[in-house]
């Protein structure tokens, strides 16, 4: 089922019909919070799943008095999509280059002529 919030007016004038009022709504099948709201605190706000309001709305008008559905929404998890945790990227490898030594260069300087006749 889905989760919805009502939001029901209701004449509750004093602290007295507002507890009886929530106590009304909290026996209601399938609730899972309440809260009232407004600014003459004269407002019930119900979040459940698979809660009739119109059934709310006549057993809050049998035993309290005036009431009426303000409005009835679907309620979207608040949860952010799971993202799953991506996998640890490899470490690159760097391996040192080799040293790379060469032997030093030895130069022989000679004026003589050289037994090689190629030169």
């Amino acid at each position: 089922m889905t989760k919805q919030k009502i939001v029901i007016k209701v004449s509750m004038p004093c602290e007295k019909s507002r507890s009886k009022a929530m106590a009304l709504v909290a026996r209601a099948s399938g609730v899972n919070s309440m809260e009232v709201t407004g600014d003459g605190k004269d407002r019930l706000q119900v979040v459940g799943d698979g809660v009739d309001p119109v059934c709310l709305v006549a057993c809050l008008r049998r035993k309290i008095g005036y009431a009426e559905i303000v409005q009835v929404e679907e309620v979207k998890d608040k949860k952010p999509e799971e993202k799953q945790p991506e996998p640890p990227k490899p470490v690159p490898c760097y391996y040192p280059a080799p040293p790379c030594y060469y032997p030093p260069a030895t130069v022989v300087c000679s004026d003589e002529p050289s037994p090689c006749s190629i030169m």
